[in-house]
C-alpha cells in the first residue's frame, strides 16, 4: 500500500512540474519585454514676484520646487521671491542654480530654511548633489 501511495505523490509531482513548464505568458521564452514607464505630469505655472514656493527633497528620492498652489514651477517672473526648503533626509540636498544665484543645503542635514532669491531672466536648475543624474529639475525666469 505504501509503494502505491509514493508512487501516486510522485505522479502528482511530475504531472504538476509538467504543467507548470507549458502554456501559461513566460516572456522570458518568447522574446518580448515588458517595459513600464511612469511619467510626471507637471503643470505650467508662472509665479509672480513676491510669492512664496516650496522646495522639497526627499525622503525618498523625490526632489520638486511648487508654488502656493503645489503646481510644479516651470517659470517666473523675474523679482523677489521667498523659497521654503524641506530637506527630509540626510542623504540629500536641495542646491539651487542660475544666474547670480547659488543657493544649497548640507547634504548630511535636515530641516526646513527660508531662502530669499532674487530672481532674473534666465534659466535655472535644482538638483540634489549626490544624485544629480536623477534627482533635478529646471525652469525658465522671464524678464
Amino acid at each position: 500500500m505504501k509503494r502505491t501511495h509514493l508512487g501516486a505523490v510522485v505522479a502528482l509531482a511530475v504531472l504538476a512540474l509538467a504543467l507548470a513548464g507549458c502554456g501559461g505568458s513566460d516572456d522570458e521564452g518568447s522574446g518580448t519585454t515588458e517595459t513600464t514607464t511612469t511619467s510626471e505630469t507637471t503643470t505650467d505655472t508662472t509665479a509672480a514676484s513676491g510669492s512664496t514656493l516650496t522646495a522639497s527633497v526627499g525622503p525618498g528620492f523625490d526632489i520638486s520646487l511648487t508654488d502656493a498652489n503645489g503646481a510644479a514651477v516651470s517659470t517666473l517672473s523675474a523679482g523677489e521671491y521667498t523659497i521654503e526648503v524641506n530637506d527630509q533626509s540626510d542623504i540629500h540636498n536641495f542646491h539651487l542654480t542660475g544666474p547670480g544665484v547659488d543657493e544649497t543645503t548640507d547634504v548630511g542635514g535636515t530641516g526646513t530654511k527660508s531662502w530669499t532669491v532674487a530672481f532674473e531672466a534666465g534659466s535655472y536648475h535644482f538638483q540634489c548633489d549626490p544624485h544629480a543624474s536623477t534627482m533635478n529639475g529646471d525652469f525658465e525666469v522671464s524678464g
